[in-house]
């Protein structure tokens, strides 16, 4: 008798979360933007809530939620209640990095959150005024030789894979430049416009507008191979630097919990908008390359950089209280 009450009580639970699936979503879907608005992260953001919000017909709204090299946005999505209702649009800098950069931090990415849809990578981007004296990146590197921390590099905050990039990298040419952290990528990019710092390092959809409208030199990138929406600047690599490397995805979580139909039902719809072409050709305009994945596969990407950004940041000497 108790066996089969149990039983009819496990079809009942499965049942009901089948029933759930199908009528989800019953009303709109928070997405977590864990930077201000602006930024590289804020636009991709607002790019898929809306383009998914037109395909599926489903109410997706951007809410932006920065601070602390976006932690403070995901820590918020880790307490939401897993119901679907809540996701956050994370990144390798507050997943994969953060937690071995800061020495207190609310979460643990692969326990606290379920990865959702993989949406794109990016390489960052080492990027300079137009007026500026810099006109390539061999020309920063004898400048700071010759003056150590003299010259300046803003980013958009401590335990970002960005600013993370640029202590590679110092690293990596052997010299000494001042990092400056701002609170997201818009005041770091006026005040790279208005020369207050010499440098940024960017993601690449941060810096793209400016890029574009010529108020901005492009010095190289940080992957591997050069970027698609901008062929003809170097990568680091190329420039002296072999085997370098550091970029950075973005990514749809929800807290742990969340019932798997309901992610692979957002993991679905998401994966049907990356494979139009109207929607690869908006995000590669914004300097992102679209990839979809399944939550399988992004959750093992993310477990293994993860595990890879430990080394890379005791190697980068950089900590955040």
């Amino acid at each position: 008798m108790i066996r089969k009450l149990l039983t009819l009580c496990t079809l009942a639970l499965a049942f009901a979360a089948t029933a759930h699936a199908d009528t989800y979503p019953s009303k709109p879907i928070r997405m977590i933007v864990p930077f201000p608005p602006g930024g590289g992260t804020d636009i991709l953001s607002r790019l898929v809530a809306n383009k998914l919000t037109e395909t599926s017909k489903w109410t997706v709204v951007p809410d932006n939620r920065g601070g602390a090299g976006g932690t403070l946005g995901i820590s918020e999505a880790v307490r939401a209640a897993p119901t679907g209702y809540e996701m956050v649009m994370g990144q390798k800098d507050n997943l994969a990095v953060a937690p071995w950069l800061y020495k207190k931090l609310s979460y643990d990415p692969t326990k606290d959150l379920v990865p959702v849809a993989h949406v794109g990578y990016t390489p960052v981007i080492i990027v300079t005024r137009t007026e500026s004296k810099f006109k390539t990146l061999a020309d920063v590197v004898n400048a700071a030789r010759a003056n150590p921390d003299a010259i300046t590099y803003g980013s958009p905050g401590n335990g970002t894979t960005i600013h993370l990039a640029g202590e590679v990298f110092k690293n990596a040419a052997d010299i000494k430049i001042r990092h400056v952290p701002y609170k997201g990528s818009n005041p770091a990019m006026m005040d790279v416009l208005a020369g207050n710092v010499d440098l940024m390092v960017s993601s690449v959809p941060s810096a793209m507008a400016q890029i574009k409208a010529g108020k901005l030199r492009p010095l190289a990138v940080t992957s591997l191979r050069r970027s698609s929406s901008l062929p003809d600047v170097p990568t680091v690599a190329e420039l002296g630097y072999k085997g370098f490397d550091v970029s950075t995805w973005y990514g749809l979580f929800m807290p742990a919990g969340t019932p798997k139909d309901i992610v692979a039902k957002v993991n679905t719809e998401v994966n049907k908008l990356l494979a139009t072409q109207s929607m690869k050709d908006a995000i590669i305009e914004q300097g992102v390359e679209p990839q979809a994945m399944t939550p399988e596969q992004f959750g093992a990407l993310l477990k293994n950089d993860y595990t890879k950004s430990k080394a890379v940041v005791e190697s980068s000497g950089a900590t955040i209280e």
